[in-house]
Protein backbone atom coordinates (compact mmCIF):
# COMPACT_ATOMS: atom_id res chain seq x y z
CA UNK A 1 0.00 0.00 0.00
CA UNK A 2 1.30 3.51 -0.48
CA UNK A 3 3.04 5.34 2.06
CA UNK A 4 0.51 8.03 3.95
CA UNK A 5 3.53 10.37 5.44
CA UNK A 6 2.40 13.97 5.64
CA UNK A 7 6.89 14.15 5.72
CA UNK A 8 6.87 13.14 2.51
CA UNK A 9 5.40 16.80 1.72
CA UNK A 10 7.72 19.55 1.53
CA UNK A 11 7.35 21.93 4.44
CA UNK A 12 5.31 25.42 3.25
CA UNK A 13 7.41 28.69 3.05
CA UNK A 14 6.05 31.11 5.60
CA UNK A 15 2.42 32.63 4.00
CA UNK A 16 3.08 35.83 2.90
CA UNK A 17 -0.54 36.92 4.46
CA UNK A 18 -2.65 35.29 7.53
CA UNK A 19 -5.86 34.62 5.17
CA UNK A 20 -7.62 31.23 5.48
CA UNK A 21 -7.02 31.14 1.65
CA UNK A 22 -3.27 31.57 1.80
CA UNK A 23 -2.84 28.75 3.92
CA UNK A 24 -4.75 26.41 2.14
CA UNK A 25 -2.79 28.04 -1.06
CA UNK A 26 0.21 26.63 0.24
CA UNK A 27 -1.20 23.22 1.13
CA UNK A 28 -2.64 22.90 -2.54
CA UNK A 29 1.07 23.61 -3.92
CA UNK A 30 2.82 21.63 -1.31
CA UNK A 31 0.72 18.82 -2.49
CA UNK A 32 0.82 19.47 -5.64
CA UNK A 33 5.02 19.40 -6.09
CA UNK A 34 5.12 16.67 -3.83
CA UNK A 35 2.89 14.45 -6.65
CA UNK A 36 4.81 15.66 -9.70
CA UNK A 37 8.03 14.97 -7.99
CA UNK A 38 6.65 11.30 -7.15
CA UNK A 39 6.88 11.30 -3.37
CA UNK A 40 3.54 10.84 -3.06
CA UNK A 41 2.42 7.75 -4.79
CA UNK A 42 -1.24 7.05 -6.72
CA UNK A 43 -3.47 5.75 -4.00
CA UNK A 44 -2.03 7.36 -0.66
CA UNK A 45 -4.22 8.56 1.69
CA UNK A 46 -3.81 12.21 2.85
CA UNK A 47 -4.47 12.24 6.83
CA UNK A 48 -5.87 15.41 7.60
CA UNK A 49 -4.65 15.68 11.58
CA UNK A 50 -1.36 14.88 9.87
CA UNK A 51 -1.26 17.64 7.27
CA UNK A 52 -2.79 19.81 9.08
CA UNK A 53 -0.12 19.61 12.11
CA UNK A 54 2.33 19.64 9.46
CA UNK A 55 1.33 23.18 8.25
CA UNK A 56 -0.27 24.73 11.60
CA UNK A 57 -3.95 24.82 10.32
CA UNK A 58 -7.03 23.43 11.56
CA UNK A 59 -8.71 20.56 9.75
CA UNK A 60 -11.19 23.40 8.08
CA UNK A 61 -8.71 24.73 6.05
CA UNK A 62 -7.04 21.16 5.21
CA UNK A 63 -10.39 19.95 3.79
CA UNK A 64 -10.79 23.17 2.09
CA UNK A 65 -6.97 22.32 0.14
CA UNK A 66 -8.30 18.54 -0.50
CA UNK A 67 -11.71 19.52 -1.93
CA UNK A 68 -9.03 21.78 -4.17
CA UNK A 69 -7.16 19.29 -5.03
CA UNK A 70 -10.33 17.04 -5.72
CA UNK A 71 -11.41 19.68 -8.46
CA UNK A 72 -7.89 19.53 -10.02
CA UNK A 73 -8.07 15.55 -10.62
CA UNK A 74 -5.32 15.05 -8.32
CA UNK A 75 -7.25 14.29 -5.23
CA UNK A 76 -10.18 11.52 -4.90
CA UNK A 77 -12.55 12.52 -1.71
CA UNK A 78 -14.04 9.07 -0.31
CA UNK A 79 -16.91 9.15 1.48
CA UNK A 80 -16.13 7.93 5.51
CA UNK A 81 -13.08 6.79 4.36
CA UNK A 82 -10.74 10.51 3.17
CA UNK A 83 -8.77 11.83 0.81
CA UNK A 84 -6.35 9.80 -1.47
CA UNK A 85 -4.11 10.80 -4.46
CA UNK A 86 -6.00 9.96 -7.58
CA UNK A 87 -5.17 6.82 -9.46
CA UNK A 88 -6.10 8.02 -13.27
CA UNK A 89 -7.35 4.99 -15.43
CA UNK A 90 -5.83 4.28 -19.05
CA UNK A 91 -8.51 6.11 -20.62
CA UNK A 92 -8.76 8.92 -18.57
CA UNK A 93 -4.70 9.03 -19.40
CA UNK A 94 -5.08 9.12 -23.05
CA UNK A 95 -7.50 11.61 -22.91
CA UNK A 96 -5.09 13.56 -20.97
CA UNK A 97 -2.83 13.62 -23.28
CA UNK A 98 -5.38 14.14 -26.22
CA UNK A 99 -6.16 17.20 -24.57
CA UNK A 100 -2.22 18.62 -24.01
CA UNK A 101 -2.22 17.99 -27.87
CA UNK A 102 -4.88 20.44 -28.41
CA UNK A 103 -4.23 22.99 -25.64
CA UNK A 104 -0.32 23.20 -26.82
CA UNK A 105 -0.87 23.30 -30.17
CA UNK A 106 -2.21 26.42 -30.19
CA UNK A 107 -0.35 28.22 -27.57
CA UNK A 108 2.81 26.91 -29.65
CA UNK A 109 1.22 29.05 -32.65
CA UNK A 110 0.54 32.00 -30.22
CA UNK A 111 4.11 31.80 -28.12
CA UNK A 112 6.06 31.78 -31.95
CA UNK A 113 4.45 34.87 -32.86
CA UNK A 114 4.94 36.61 -29.89
CA UNK A 115 8.04 35.54 -28.52
CA UNK A 116 11.17 37.94 -27.49
CA UNK A 117 14.60 37.32 -26.89
CA UNK A 118 14.66 37.40 -23.42
CA UNK A 119 11.83 34.94 -23.64
CA UNK A 120 14.52 32.29 -24.96
CA UNK A 121 17.04 33.05 -22.67
CA UNK A 122 14.55 32.23 -19.42
CA UNK A 123 13.81 29.36 -21.69
CA UNK A 124 17.40 28.09 -22.19
CA UNK A 125 18.22 28.74 -18.56
CA UNK A 126 15.08 26.21 -17.98
CA UNK A 127 16.51 23.68 -20.46
CA UNK A 128 20.46 23.83 -18.56
CA UNK A 129 19.23 23.28 -15.39
CA UNK A 130 16.84 20.55 -16.91
CA UNK A 131 20.42 18.82 -18.13
CA UNK A 132 22.05 19.73 -14.92
CA UNK A 133 19.56 17.96 -12.84
CA UNK A 134 19.25 14.82 -15.37
CA UNK A 135 23.27 14.47 -15.25
CA UNK A 136 23.54 14.05 -11.50
CA UNK A 137 20.78 11.94 -11.43
CA UNK A 138 18.32 14.03 -9.18
CA UNK A 139 15.26 12.60 -9.45
CA UNK A 140 12.83 15.15 -7.77
CA UNK A 141 14.48 18.25 -9.10
CA UNK A 142 14.53 16.89 -12.44
CA UNK A 143 11.03 15.16 -12.86
CA UNK A 144 9.90 18.93 -11.58
CA UNK A 145 11.91 20.54 -14.32
CA UNK A 146 11.15 18.66 -17.19
CA UNK A 147 7.00 19.06 -16.08
CA UNK A 148 7.54 22.45 -15.56
CA UNK A 149 9.27 23.78 -18.95
CA UNK A 150 5.46 23.33 -20.37
CA UNK A 151 4.48 25.82 -17.76
CA UNK A 152 7.01 28.13 -18.45
CA UNK A 153 5.84 28.16 -22.33
CA UNK A 154 2.23 28.78 -21.02
CA UNK A 155 3.93 31.80 -18.91
CA UNK A 156 5.94 33.29 -22.05
CA UNK A 157 1.94 34.26 -22.99
CA UNK A 158 1.29 36.18 -20.01
CA UNK A 159 -2.12 34.09 -19.89
CA UNK A 160 -2.58 33.11 -15.94
CA UNK A 161 -5.75 30.90 -17.06
CA UNK A 162 -3.66 29.30 -19.71
CA UNK A 163 -0.16 28.63 -17.09
CA UNK A 164 -3.26 27.44 -14.59
CA UNK A 165 -4.50 25.18 -17.02
CA UNK A 166 -1.07 23.78 -18.27
CA UNK A 167 -0.23 23.06 -14.42
CA UNK A 168 -3.29 21.00 -13.97
CA UNK A 169 -2.30 18.87 -17.24
CA UNK A 170 1.33 18.15 -16.26
CA UNK A 171 0.37 17.74 -12.92
CA UNK A 172 -2.08 15.32 -14.09
CA UNK A 173 0.47 14.00 -16.56
CA UNK A 174 2.84 12.85 -13.45
CA UNK A 175 0.76 10.85 -12.30
CA UNK A 176 -0.03 8.98 -15.05
CA UNK A 177 3.64 8.45 -15.80
CA UNK A 178 4.01 7.23 -12.87
CA UNK A 179 0.97 4.77 -12.58
CA UNK A 180 1.65 3.71 -16.49
CA UNK A 181 5.45 4.95 -18.08
CA UNK A 182 7.36 1.86 -19.22
CA UNK A 183 10.16 3.21 -19.81
CA UNK A 184 12.56 6.03 -18.54
CA UNK A 185 13.63 8.64 -20.60
CA UNK A 186 14.67 11.68 -18.79
CA UNK A 187 17.43 12.22 -21.06
CA UNK A 188 15.61 11.77 -24.13
CA UNK A 189 13.01 14.18 -22.78
CA UNK A 190 15.52 17.05 -22.33
CA UNK A 191 16.91 16.44 -25.76
CA UNK A 192 13.38 16.80 -27.28
CA UNK A 193 12.72 20.27 -25.15
CA UNK A 194 15.55 21.57 -26.57
CA UNK A 195 14.84 20.87 -29.99
CA UNK A 196 11.88 22.57 -29.60
CA UNK A 197 13.36 25.37 -27.96
CA UNK A 198 15.23 25.68 -31.30
CA UNK A 199 12.75 25.73 -34.02
CA UNK A 200 10.47 28.15 -31.43
CA UNK A 201 14.02 30.72 -31.45
CA UNK A 202 13.81 29.99 -35.66
CA UNK A 203 10.24 30.81 -35.89
CA UNK A 204 9.37 27.84 -37.42
CA UNK A 205 5.53 26.79 -36.79
CA UNK A 206 4.98 23.56 -38.75
CA UNK A 207 8.90 21.84 -37.44
CA UNK A 208 7.64 23.64 -33.80
CA UNK A 209 3.99 21.36 -34.29
CA UNK A 210 5.84 18.44 -35.42
CA UNK A 211 8.25 18.61 -32.72
CA UNK A 212 5.96 19.07 -30.24
CA UNK A 213 3.52 15.90 -31.28
CA UNK A 214 5.93 13.88 -31.90
CA UNK A 215 7.10 14.78 -27.96
CA UNK A 216 3.60 14.12 -26.62
CA UNK A 217 3.28 10.88 -28.73
CA UNK A 218 6.29 9.39 -27.66
CA UNK A 219 5.64 9.36 -24.30
CA UNK A 220 2.04 8.50 -24.82
CA UNK A 221 3.15 5.36 -26.67
CA UNK A 222 4.97 4.26 -23.64
CA UNK A 223 2.04 3.87 -21.93
CA UNK A 224 1.24 0.15 -20.65
CA UNK A 225 -2.24 -0.77 -19.71
CA UNK A 226 -1.75 -1.77 -16.04
CA UNK A 227 -0.74 0.53 -13.49
CA UNK A 228 2.30 -0.07 -11.73
CA UNK A 229 2.80 -0.98 -8.15
CA UNK A 230 6.22 0.50 -7.30
CA UNK A 231 7.41 4.12 -7.78
CA UNK A 232 9.42 5.01 -10.63
CA UNK A 233 12.55 6.98 -10.39
CA UNK A 234 11.39 9.53 -12.96
CA UNK A 235 9.42 9.76 -15.83
CA UNK A 236 9.35 12.44 -19.28
CA UNK A 237 6.88 14.67 -20.03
Amino acid sequence: MPRADADLIAAPDAPDSSPEVSSTEHIVAAVTRAIVEHRLLPGAKLVEQKLGDRFGVSRTVVRQALFRLSELKLVHLEPARGAFVAAPSIKEAREVFAVRRMVESQMLRELIAHIKPADIRKLKAHLKAERGAVARIDVPTRTKLLFDFHVRLAEVLGNQVLVDLMQELVSRCSLITLMYQSADNAQNSNAEHAQLLKAIEARDTDLALQLLHDHLESVERQLIEAPRTEPRTSAPT
